[in-house]
């Protein structure tokens, strides 16, 4: 299947990525070997973080929200596979995704997007200046989305992260001017030379 996406859309070596779980199918080294022939880069989710595949988990979700969702078991397995088809057509055509300017996969894959979100950019222009009383703020910004990433890092994360290491540097810089103290873990009371009194000794 891969190679045959390869060949059928022209992808050059080192031109995609392909993002898996850690299952034993995409670690074989038959899988491996296919892919670093066809130049195809591979990439692992991290230990332990189920949604590092969130374009697969997206799917996964709208899949299963579908009011079409089969409630019942399929009876056959080519009944099984034309539902799928039917999903995957669904998908790519005519679903549109809020991550890329809701535009469909299809739409964004051959390009066709550029001219359809600058023909919403003059509508909803067109729309404020006809009636501006509809509008408190400026119209939704339909520019093209050029990266989506799987995991974009919050701006609030990412500000608690730079404040965390700061404040770890800081700790550090105060444990090494910190005079030592005697581990008291180490020491024992012993009996001084005068009756009646004790000295610790380390």
């Amino acid at each position: 299947m891969i190679k045959d996406i390869c060949e059928r859309h022209g992808i050059d070596k080192g031109q995609v990525s392909l993002h898996s779980d850690n299952g034993a199918p995409m670690r074989g080294q038959t899988m491996l070997t296919m892919m670093q022939n066809l130049g195809v880069i591979a990439s692992r989710s991290r230990p332990s973080v189920s949604n590092d595949n969130p374009f697969s988990e997206s799917l996964f979700r709208t899949l299963k929200y579908r009011p079409l969702m089969p409630v019942k078991p399929f009876e056959s397995i080519e009944q099984a596979r034309l539902w799928a088809i039917g999903l995957v057509d669904w998908y790519n055509q005519e679903h549109r995704h809020s991550a890329i300017g809701f535009v469909t996969p299809e739409q964004r894959h051959l390009g066709h997007d550029v001219q359809l979100l600058q023909k919403r950019t003059q509508l909803y222009a067109q729309a404020r200046d006809l009636h501006p009383h509809r509008w408190s703020k400026n119209t939704r910004n339909w520019d093209r989305v050029n990266v989506v990433h799987l995991n974009p890092d919050k701006p609030e994360f990412k500000e608690r992260e730079l404040n965390e290491e700061a404040l770890e540097s800081l700790l550090n810089a105060e444990r090494r001017t910190r005079p030592k103290v005697p581990d008291r873990a180490n020491t024992r009371v012993i009996p001084a030379v005068r009756r009646g009194t004790r000295r610790r000794v380390c």
